[in-house]
């Protein structure tokens, strides 16, 4: 099937006031989603002169993505700077993509604030810590419910850019030399109350993207040794 991507950008005006600059430190990281990245150096301008040190990232895995740009599955933008910031500055709505990439900082005991500015509504926070620890909890919960189940449901996108099929098969052939009944599964969106019509199904592990791990009940494949 061909595919045609069409870009869209956020097109309308907010205030860089409501960036509250005061309570970031010197050091900052400048992220966002593919539709913000337009604006971040209007915002590294905005920072200057209030005497920030800004920094913007670039994947150095994937050369197709914008300065600053982070995905789901990948955050490299991040990653590539955070050793010279002292936090991170968020440009989106929603926690997901802050979310991952405080989860990398943590593995790597380099824990940093990341702050959160939504052009869309023009709130600016501060990520909190109770939330990482939320996620944390629930991932050593999904290690744990993999570790005691027999039947998996092994989870592949048909996506480009996700699709893992190889790792997969791979995973399936790893899981039945243990004895461990497992299946795949081609989705094009990852919903778990499709998945509720396989009770069978003890443990899903996803191989797609890290991020849906964050907010639904799938074991990411690289969390998990085999």
């Amino acid at each position: 099937m061909k595919l045609l991507f069409v870009p869209s950008k956020y097109n309308f005006s907010f205030s860089l006031k409501n960036i509250k600059a005061n309570k970031l430190p010197k050091n900052i990281g400048l992220i966002a989603t593919i539709q913000h990245t337009d604006s971040l150096n209007k915002i590294k301008g905005f920072l200057e002169k209030h005497k920030k040190k800004v920094i913007i990232g670039k994947s150095k895995k994937n050369n197709s993505l914008k300065k600053g740009q982070v995905l789901g599955c990948d955050i490299n933008a991040a990653k590539a700077i955070e050793n010279k910031v002292q936090a991170f500055l968020y440009i989106g709505s929603g926690k997901f993509h802050p979310l991952a990439i405080a989860l990398s900082l943590k593995q790597q005991k380099k824990q940093k604030p990341i702050f959160i500015f939504n052009p869309l509504t023009e709130e600016f926070s501060c990520l909190d810590e109770k939330e990482i620890k939320k996620v944390i909890a629930r991932k050593k919960t999904q290690k744990i419910k993999f570790l005691s189940s027999n039947t998996f449901g092994i989870l592949v996108s048909i996506k480009p850019g996700q699709n893992r099929l190889k790792q997969a098969l791979i995973l399936k052939e790893k899981l039945e030399k243990k004895n461990k009944k497992s299946y795949l599964f081609l989705l094009n969106d990852f919903n778990d109350n499709q998945l509720e019509n396989f009770p069978k199904v003890e443990c899903w592990i996803n191989t797609a993207c890290p991020g849906l791990s964050l907010e639904q009940p799938f074991v990411w494949i690289d969390d998990i040794n085999i």
